[in-house]
């Protein structure tokens, strides 16, 4: 029986490996939990010197639009209305404060963990109309295909959701497009492509010639699959790599594929620092628009914007870190957010506050803005 790998097996080929390149290799992992799992097992701190993994557009919370925050803040005030959400949503800054501020003003705004949660306080509250602000990745989006599904099989007028559910791959693609930023591969998430499958992401690798390799949250799942790319790099023969086909297969989850097409069509949407993105979002069918909070509330859409004194476009861009930003670790903390990114659970800027405060050789700036890369917000790629 052949015995299984151990991380510091893994780390001593990427530094051989590595060291055989002779330049310095950037990998971006598309994952939130990726992010949060580096920092926390100190991953970066064992990487070769001139191996950096960086932080991409992984955390769901993360790349949410200003406008759609703004949305949700101006909605939770409406009289007589429940608006469910995700806790990592409450302290995200709007135009007019947070969700968490507009609670103290007396707007009636619950936790919930999952989409039936606010289906169940639907049925609880026929009275009031429940609306669940619907965020996330392919991984969350079938989850809210189902609850709308049976909200329609069950007539159910009082709920309804605001749907921000977006698709990784086309995301991967824009930043490829848009160029401003220069990686040597992708380290992909493994829940998304548990849902999606490991062929979708075919086009970066046949188009762009980028190495992509589908990995776990273990620190020795994401040091092997930082090898596999190493190894690509170093022989310039970009691959997919499925490295976590006990979760993963080829063709995904078929069930909750279907699900996401019956309920929900595909269209461009904005996300924070990459503009809006081609068949990036998820929106509901024509025969699912009495649950659109979007159409029953006739919500207006705010005029896109940024934070200001908030960098979290580009440093889930990869194009700066937490470090560049002078706001980060003074006027931006976990506890006074300025952004997204310093209030997610799986947001960049909270990872690196938490295990990368004071710095250190991963910490300093891959890549400082320029004119073209500062302008990506503005280019719909």
């Amino acid at each position: 029986m052949t015995s299984p790998p151990i991380i510091s097996d893994c780390l001593a080929q990427l530094a051989a490996v590595s060291a055989a390149v002779h330049r310095p290799l950037r990998f971006m992992e598309v994952c939130g939990t990726h992010t949060m799992s580096a920092f926390r097992s100190g991953l970066h701190s064992l990487l070769p010197d001139n191996v950096t993994l960086l932080s991409g557009p992984g955390c769901p919370v993360c790349v949410t639009a200003q406008e759609d925050i703004d949305t949700l803040v101006y909605l939770a005030q409406h009289d007589d209305l429940i608006l469910c959400t995700y806790g990592d949503m409450l302290r995200v800054p709007g135009r007019s404060g947070t969700l968490e501020q507009a609670r103290s003003r007396g707007a009636d705004i619950r936790v919930v963990y999952s989409a039936i949660d606010a289906l169940t306080l639907a049925r609880q509250h026929p009275a009031r109309q429940v609306v669940f602000a619907a965020v996330g990745f392919e991984t969350t989006a079938p989850a809210t295909a189902a609850v709308v599904r049976l909200a329609k099989q069950q007539s159910f007028p009082n709920f309804s959701v605001l749907a921000s559910h977006k698709r990784v791959v086309p995301a991967m693609l824009a930043l490829l497009a848009a160029g401003a930023v220069q990686i040597d591969g992708f380290l992909c998430p493994g829940h998304v492509s548990a849902v999606i499958g490991s062929a979708v992401y075919r086009p970066i690798v046949d188009l762009y010639k980028f190495p992509c390799v589908i990995a776990g949250f273990e620190e020795i799942h994401m040091a092997r699959a930082l090898l596999h790319l190493a190894q690509m790099a170093r022989d310039n023969r970009p691959e997919l790599i499925n490295d976590y086909t006990e979760v993963v297969n080829p063709a995904g989850n078929l069930v909750a594929q279907q699900l996401l097409n019956e309920v929900f069509t595909i269209i461009d949407v904005r996300w924070r620092g990459l503009g809006v993105i081609p068949s990036s979002g998820l929106a509901l069918r024509p025969e699912f628009h009495s649950f659109d909070a979007q159409q029953k509330f006739s919500l207006p859409v705010p005029v896109p914007r940024e934070l200001p004194g908030c960098i979290c476009g580009q440093v889930i861009t990869g194009i700066a870190t937490p470090h560049d930003c002078k706001s980060f670790g003074r006027s931006c903390t976990p506890v006074h957010p300025l952004g997204p990114c310093m209030v997610s659970s799986e947001g960049t800027c909270q990872a690196y506050f938490k295990y990368a405060r004071l710095g250190g050789r991963w910490s300093g700036s891959f890549q400082q803005p320029t004119p073209a890369t500062a302008s990506m917000q503005q280019v719909t790629p």
